[in-house]
């Protein structure tokens, strides 16, 4: 079965959620067709588990496990391992978020749930929380901001033809993430010098 994840999965980053036809998964899994039916009931059924997997595989890259000093140099170390040519480059090892994020609109209701929940997980994991919390961390806001300007920022740099053009981009993005976590961790400073 994890064949057949890691192939829907890298079909799902590379191709979309149209690329993921039933018979090229199962040929990039080295599976024949007719298994396919022992593990999944249908195509939006394996497009999910692929996008879960996928996102479980890739999240602990690009956000690491070591805590950071502050969340200025967490935001800063995760925009760096997020917003550069090779992640760009390398869409079918990718983050699943930046590879489908306009398509997951127009998905069935149980993949945008399940995009969702993944996108919960993903802002806990940025905030160092377990990715099962249900409880917002301190930094939750701050988090969404900071995905967004990753996420966004990756489709941009991937739409565009010139590679310039696409390289500022990335290198925008990855100092605007910066200067954010700079000035969250400024803030931070003020208010615990004022409760001293």
């Amino acid at each position: 079965m994890t064949r057949i994840l890691d192939a829907g999965a890298a079909r799902l980053r590379a191709d979309g959620p149209d690329g993921g036809a039933i018979g090229k998964v199962m040929q990039d899994a080295g599976l024949t067709h007719g298994a396919f039916y022992s593990h999944f009931a249908s195509k939006d059924e394996l497009a999910i588990a692929a996008f879960r997997h996928g996102l479980a595989e890739s999240r602990p890259r690009w956000i690491g496990k070591k805590p950071d000093a502050s969340w200025g140099a967490r935001a800063a170390r995760l925009a760096r391992g997020y917003l550069n040519r090779t992640h760009r480059d390398d869409r079918a090892d990718s983050c699943a978020f930046s590879a489908i994020g306009s398509d997951a609109a127009r998905l069935p209701a149980e993949f945008r749930a399940a995009y969702e929940e993944e996108l919960r997980k993903t802002l806990n994991a940025m905030g160092g929380r377990p990715v099962d919390e249900t409880q917002e961390h301190e930094l939750y806001d701050e988090a969404i901001a900071t995905l967004a300007l990753c996420i966004g920022g990756l489709v941009l740099s991937r739409a565009v033809e010139s590679e310039s053009f696409s390289s500022r981009i990335l290198r925008v993005c990855r100092n605007t993430v910066a200067q954010m976590g700079a000035a969250v961790d400024e803030r931070a400073e003020r208010e615990h010098e004022a409760e001293a």
